[in-house]
């Protein structure tokens, strides 16, 4: 018959999983039944241990008027039934409200960028084109230019020329 404590035989010392460490000799062995090996995580799951353990940390626990499976199926609890019922329609509701107000908001602002970004194209081409514009215009008034001092040049020059062709010397 069993009194529930566990007998000597029923333990058994296995090395731990991924060690391959030597067994330590007898004078430097310890008089502890289990040795403890602290576990080496590598960074990878490091990571995700830290993270487990903010997210335990962090997550409120909010155990309150717990029933049994069989809730709501006597008279006298059927009050504390509905009212756990209630508050938990009434917290599903608002996360779905939280969500889709989230959501819309996201959809929201990605139409706006996209909006932002069209008209944005739409100036940038636009002020290119006035900038053309405005150069071609520039080019036109400078070549005008030129060609006026040019004719210019030319008109002085044959004055100047033709003055002189014009005059017969004098005898």
């Amino acid at each position: 018959m069993s009194t529930g404590k566990p007998r000597d035989s029923d333990f058994q010392m296995v090395p731990a999983p991924g060690t391959s460490k030597p067994p330590l000799p007898p004078t430097a062995a310890s008089s502890a039944i289990v040795e403890y090996t602290p576990v080496v995580f590598k960074e990878e799951e490091e990571d995700l241990e830290v993270k487990l353990r903010r997210i335990i940390d962090n997550v409120p626990v909010r155990v309150s008027n717990t029933s049994g499976s069989s809730a709501g199926s006597g008279s006298g609890d059927f009050h504390q039934y509905r009212q756990m019922r209630r508050k938990e329609q009434d917290r599903l509701a608002r996360m779905e409200v939280d969500y889709q107000r989230r959501k819309e908001l996201a959809e929201f602002s990605l139409r706006r960028e996209e909006r932002l970004k069209a008209a944005e194209e739409r100036t940038a081409k636009k002020r290119a084109k006035r900038q053309k514009k405005k150069q071609k215009k520039k080019e036109k008034k400078i070549k005008l230019d030129a060609e006026g001092e040019q004719q210019r040049e030319k008109q002085e020059s044959s004055s100047d020329g033709d003055s002189d062709n014009n005059e017969e010397p004098a005898l």
